[in-house]
């Protein structure tokens, strides 16, 4: 269902910043159709309300020598609720540990984690994962190769009538 809040200066708004978060404003106008200044206070009002997070450079992981990754499926003894939010926390806590997701399914949590290399993620799983005390079991799925990561998020079902 399309969100009243946003028309279609918004969306297109939303679009061009998610294909290129450094769009200077006056072009960013110029894409979208609108002048420089209520372009500028549409973005700020997004940002505001929370339709923008963030906005960062997406690194290489390669290059910058994290060309190991591994999802990972994390299944946890209890759900109580200290237990869990500890559990969370610590995970939220480790760098390695780029997404985490709660999920239904086989696993409790769906953890996305990238390390130089398998020896790397051997020290992290033992040494840090393992380590928790509510984890139970563990599955790792290592990425044999990227077709595509981060992508833009589909905006599609925002369109009007």
């Amino acid at each position: 269902m399309p969100n009243p809040q946003l028309d279609d200066f918004d969306r297109r708004i939303i679009a061009a910043l998610q294909a290129d978060g450094r769009l200077a404003n006056v072009e960013l106008a110029d894409r979208i159709g609108l002048s420089p200044s209520p372009c500028l206070r549409r973005v700020k009002r997004l940002e505001r309300e929370g339709y923008i997070d963030a906005y960062r450079a997406m690194l290489r992981r390669s290059q910058v020598g994290l060309g190991f990754t591994v999802f990972v499926g994390v299944k946890i003894d209890a759900h109580a609720n200290d237990q869990a939010s500890a559990f969370e926390a610590a995970v939220v806590a480790m760098p390695e540990i780029i997404a985490c997701h709660m999920i239904a399914g086989q696993a409790d949590y769906l953890l996305e984690v990238v390390v130089p290399d398998l020896e790397h993620y051997r020290r992290f799983l033992v040494g840090k994962l393992l380590e928790l005390p509510i984890v139970r079991e563990v599955q790792s799925n290592i990425a044999i190769q990227t077709l595509k990561a981060a992508a833009p998020l589909p905006l599609d079902h925002l369109q009007g009538p």
